[in-house]
């Protein structure tokens, strides 16, 4: 499954937001950073912004690609692109999420994320916004 994701940038802060609860305990109330599933024929950045427009009700324009990994979880495997963007303000409004925070990178692993992000987590770490900012 070809997925991409959006890093968002506030204030030199990260913006995580938490899955409502579910039945699939690999997904129920971790955080995630915003985006979704590529449709036959986007890209990826359309995929992005339509999957920004969705869940967030905002609309970016500038996207630099960050890391990229696949992930194998029991019954399906997951390829994500993920991009920075930086917004302006906080007028967000959720749609697929039951909240959000802003948090800085050292803290990020203070959360429950999906597992499948815990790879660019680590670079974020590692390598940070320095060719971002």
């Amino acid at each position: 499954m070809q997925v991409v994701a959006a890093i968002l940038i506030y204030n030199n802060k990260i913006l995580a937001f938490k899955r409502p609860a579910s039945e699939n305990k690999n997904i129920s109330l971790k955080y995630e950073f915003p985006g979704g599933k590529i449709e036959k024929g986007e890209t990826d950045i359309d995929a992005l912004k339509r999957e920004l427009k969705e869940e967030l009700f905002i609309e970016l324009k500038n996207f630099i690609k960050y890391y990229e990994t696949t992930y194998s979880y029991t019954d399906f495997e997951v390829n994500i692109n993920f991009y920075l963007a930086k917004i302006k303000n906080l007028n967000l409004k959720l749609n697929a999420h039951i909240k959000y925070k802003l948090i800085s990178i050292d803290k990020l692993k203070t959360l429950k994320w999906l597992e499948a992000d815990y790879a660019v987590i680590d670079h974020l770490e590692k390598y940070g916004l320095k060719d971002f900012n």
